[in-house]
């Protein structure tokens, strides 16, 4: 809180917490402006690294994050149809922000719907993995007819939509943010003891009476809630859904999801807040996107995974 653009003494980080700084722009600074910017990092990062967790899980892949199903796809494309494809939106009299992050939510859980419903009819992890991967590449695919269709102005704006900002977000609409995450981590801790037995494959879980196509189920719920709230909220972030839960299972040495889940929501939430500090630094601020810290974080941890070998499932 007290790092930024302008330093604040840390004396009057604690007195703006509690509106009695001395400085009345201490406290517009602290309490307005850093707090909920510090308040969505955690939240987005615990979100991410637990839904990055549950898709590492359910589909026995190290290299699953949120982004697998396409949710994030299907965000992605509404914001581009809402900002790329005129402002018809204008004429509601709504902020843009709020049809933003509308339209986000909105796409998501259309892709949601189809993950779903796809679920339901094969009911094979395989082949769902393979159904959210072509979901976001058809996304993909129709986000770059849009974009070049639009004009410059309008594809600026949804660039930088894209490099991700924890800035976006103010105190009136932190709870917006903060309700389904914390529903969707608490959720997810109820899941532990399946979690483990899924480690070890669908048959076993099966053997040790887990119903598996209902967890297959609840987890892409709590995924999709999960990664298509974020991504409303806070747009498109790289990496850490995917980096965090490797970095939390190297540090315990373990893959017991009774430690490894919490351990990973705490360390995204840390990961996040560290990240956003460097995007704020002093002499950095503004020139530097989120996206770019995120991927410069997750990009080696990856790369590690890959040269680790496949005992990631036991932490080992």
């Amino acid at each position: 809180l007290a790092i930024g653009s302008v330093r604040v003494p840390l004396g009057e980080v604690f007195a703006g917490l509690f509106g009695t700084a001395k400085d009345p722009a201490h406290a517009l600074i602290v309490g307005g402006v850093r707090l909920p910017q510090a308040l969505t990092a955690m939240l987005a990062g615990a979100g991410l690294a637990t839904s990055g967790l549950l898709m590492q899980t359910l589909f026995r892949n190290p290299l699953a994050g949120p982004s697998v199903l396409g949710i994030g796809s299907g965000a992605g494309l509404a914001v581009a149809v809402v900002m790329l494809a005129g402002p018809f939106w204008r004429s509601w009299g709504l902020p843009a922000d709020l049809v933003i992050e509308g339209a986000a939510i909105a796409g998501a859980f259309a892709v949601l719907a189809i993950i779903l419903f796809a679920d339901r009819r094969v009911q094979d992890g395989i082949t769902l993995l393979i159904v959210g991967l072509m979901l976001g590449y058809l996304c993909a695919a129709l986000v770059s007819f849009l974009e070049v269709a639009s004009d410059s102005a309008a594809l600026k704006g949804f660039v930088l939509w894209g490099m991700g900002s924890f800035a976006q977000v103010t105190t009136e609409r932190l709870h917006w943010l903060a309700v389904p995450v914390l529903v969707g981590t608490l959720a997810a801790l109820r899941l532990v003891k399946p979690l483990n037995a899924l480690l070890l494959g669908e048959a076993y879980a099966h053997s040790l009476g887990t119903r598996v196509n209902r967890l297959r189920t609840g987890l892409i719920l709590i995924t999709g809630v999960l990664a298509g709230t974020v991504t409303a909220f806070c747009g498109p972030i790289a990496f850490l859904g995917l980096a965090t839960p490797h970095v939390a299972r190297a540090l315990l040495g373990t893959g017991d999801h009774t430690r490894l889940l919490p351990a990973t929501l705490l360390m995204g939430a840390v990961l996040a807040l560290a990240c956003d500090l460097v995007v704020r630094w002093p002499g950095l601020a503004g020139r530097v996107p989120l996206n770019a810290v995120t991927s410069l974080l997750g990009a080696p941890v990856v790369v590690w995974v890959l040269l680790r070998g496949r005992n990631w499932v036991r932490g080992t």
